[in-house]
C-alpha cells in the first residue's frame, strides 16, 4: 500500500493557526523527510550510526553546540538565545525495534527484521523539526534548549549512558551567566489516540519494566514413569497460574501491576521428563512499593510451590526501567501549551497510566518534566482498533508532526518565559 498524501497542504489546514503552527506547518516536509530516511534504514540499540549521520546533517547550518556522546550515539545539541536565561532540555528516542515490518509503505524498512515500529523516527524529526523551528527565534529566545537525541530506549538504557556522560550538566551560559537546567519533556506518538491528539497526566504515566526468570530443578526419567521423577513440568505450570492468582489477589487495583509470562521451556523429547523446566516474562508495576511486593511474592510462590512437590525453584527478576512519574506542575503546564495549540477537546487529561515502560524515567528522577503523548493515528483509521505501537502492522499519520513539533516548541518557549504568537 502507497503511502497516503494529505487531504489538504498542511500549511492551508493550519492557515488560521497560532504562529508557531503556522512555522511548524511549514517545517512538515523537512520532518517527512528525515522521517522516512529512518524509516527505510532503522537501526536498534546504543550504535546507530546511519541514524546519527542523518541526524547531523539535518542539523548541519543550525546555531547548535553539538556534543557527541562516546559510550553511545547519542547527541546533545544546545541552542543558546541571544538573551540570557535558563535552560529547558526536549528528547527525542531514535532506536528501533527487532522485528518484521508489513505496512506495505513506499518507505519501508529495508533492513531485514527491524522496523521503527514505536514511531522514534517520527520523534527525531519532530525534534529536529523543533530545532531548526527554535534556531530561527534565536535572536528573542531567553535561554538556552537542550536536544537530547537518545539511543537505545527499547532496551538497552540509552538514557542512563547519556545521564552517566553528563548531559545534565549544562554549566553555565556563554558569558558566565547562571542557566539551570529547570525541565525535561519527551513527546511519545502513539496510536491510541486520533492524529494531533495531545495526552499526559502527573504522578506515574508509565510502568516499571522487569525480566522474570524462574528455573524449576527436578529429577528426570522416563515419560511412562513419572513416580520415578520429579517432574518439573507441571509444577512449572502450576507456578503461572499461581501467578496469576497473586496479582488479582495480593496487588491492590488502585496500584496495578501486571506479571505476563511469555516463555516455558523445558524437553527434549515426548518420551523423556526433563530435569529442569523454566518460565520467563515480564513484570510491570507503578509504583516502587508495589514493584517490591510484587517481587518477593514471585519469589514466596515459586519456591513454595515447588517445595511442595519437593523440588527446588531458582527465581531472577532482572531490574529494568523504573516507573516514569510526571512531576504534577510540568504535566499541567504541558497540558495548559496542549490546549493553547489544539484546543481543549483535544488535549487530554490522561485516566490512567500506561503499563509500557521507558527509560525517560531516569531523566524524571532527576529533573522535573513530563512523558507527553502525541496521537499519531492515521487519518483513515479508527485509533480503538487501529495497529498499536510494536505492531508489524502499525503506522503513523506524518500530519501529526506538525502537532508535535508545535508542542516540543512551545514547552521550551513556555517555560523560558515567552508568550506564544
Amino acid at each position: 500500500m502507497a503511502t497516503t498524501p494529505l487531504s489538504q497542504p498542511a500549511i492551508e489546514r493550519h492557515g488560521n493557526a497560532t504562529g508557531v503552527q503556522q512555522q511548524a506547518a511549514g517545517m512538515l516536509e523537512y520532518a517527512r523527510s528525515i522521517r522516512r530516511d529512518l524509516h527505510v534504514w532503522p537501526e536498534i540499540g546504543l550504535d546507530l550510526p546511519k541514524t546519527r549521520e542523518r541526524v547531523l546533517e539535518a542539523l548541519d547550518g543550525l546555531p547548535l553546540d553539538i556534543t557527541l556522546h562516546k559510550t553511545t550515539s547519542g547527541i546533545a545539541a544546545m541552542l543558546t538565545g541571544d538573551k540570557p536565561g535558563p535552560t529547558v532540555m526536549l528528547r527525542g528516542d531514535m532506536d528501533a525495534l527487532p522485528m518484521p515490518e508489513d505496512t506495505g509503505l513506499d518507505f519501508a524498512s529495508k533492513v531485514d527484521n527491524v522496523m521503527h515500529a514505536c514511531g522514534h523516527d517520527t520523534h527525531v524529526a519532530m525534534l529536529a523539526g523543533a530545532a531548526k523551528m527554535l534556531s530561527e527565534r534565536k535572536a528573542t529566545l531567553p535561554g538556552r534548549v537542550l536536544f537530547m537525541f537518545q539511543p537505545g530506549e527499547e532496551g538497552y538504557g540509552g538514557a542512563e549512558y547519556m545521564l552517566d556522560e553528563g548531559i545534565l550538566d549544562v554549566g553555565p551560559n556563554r558569558d558566565g551567566s547562571e542557566s539551570p537546567l529547570t525541565a525535561a519533556y519527551a513527546l511519545h506518538i502513539t496510536s491510541s489516540l486520533p492524529a494531533g491528539f495531545i495526552g499526559t497526566k502527573g504522578g506515574p504515566i508509565m510502568a516499571s519494566s522487569d525480566v522474570l526468570r524462574i528455573e524449576v530443578k527436578g529429577k528426570g526419567g522416563h515419560a511412562s514413569e513419572p513416580f520415578r521423577t520429579l517432574d518439573p513440568v507441571p509444577v512449572a505450570c502450576e507456578i503461572v497460574t499461581a501467578l496469576q492468582a497473586f496479582i488479582t489477589r495480593r496487588i491492590e487495583i488502585w496500584d496495578p501491576a501486571v506479571i505476563t509470562v511469555t516463555k516455558l521451556i523445558a524437553g527434549t523429547a515426548t518420551n523423556v521428563i526433563p530435569e529442569v523446566a523454566r518460565v520467563e516474562g515480564t513484570i510491570r508495576a507503578m509504583s516502587a512499593a508495589t514493584r517490591k511486593k510484587v517481587h518477593d511474592g514471585i519469589k514466596r510462590v515459586a519456591e513454595g510451590i515447588a517445595a511442595a512437590h519437593d523440588m527446588e525453584a531458582t527465581v531472577e527478576v532482572v531490574l529494568g526501567y523504573p516507573v516514569t512519574v510526571n512531576d504534577g506542575p510540568s504535566a499541567d503546564f504541558a497540558l495548559d501549551v496542549a490546549e493553547a495549540i489544539v484546543g481543549n477537546k483535544a488535549a487530554v487529561r490522561m485516566p490512567h497510566a500506561v503499563m509500557g515502560a521507558e527509560d525517560f524515567s531516569y531523566v524524571l528522577e532527576k529533573k522535573p518534566g513530563a512523558m507527553v503523548f502525541l496521537g499519531g493515528t492515521p487519518h483513515d483509521k479508527d485509533f480503538r482498533t487501529a495497529a498499536p505501537n510494536h505492531s508489524n502492522r502499525v503506522m503513523f499519520e506524518e500530519d501529526a508532526m506538525i502537532t508535535g513539533m508545535s508542542v516540543y516548541s512551545s514547552l521550551a518557549l513556555r517555560t523560558l518565559g515567552v508568550t506564544l504568537d
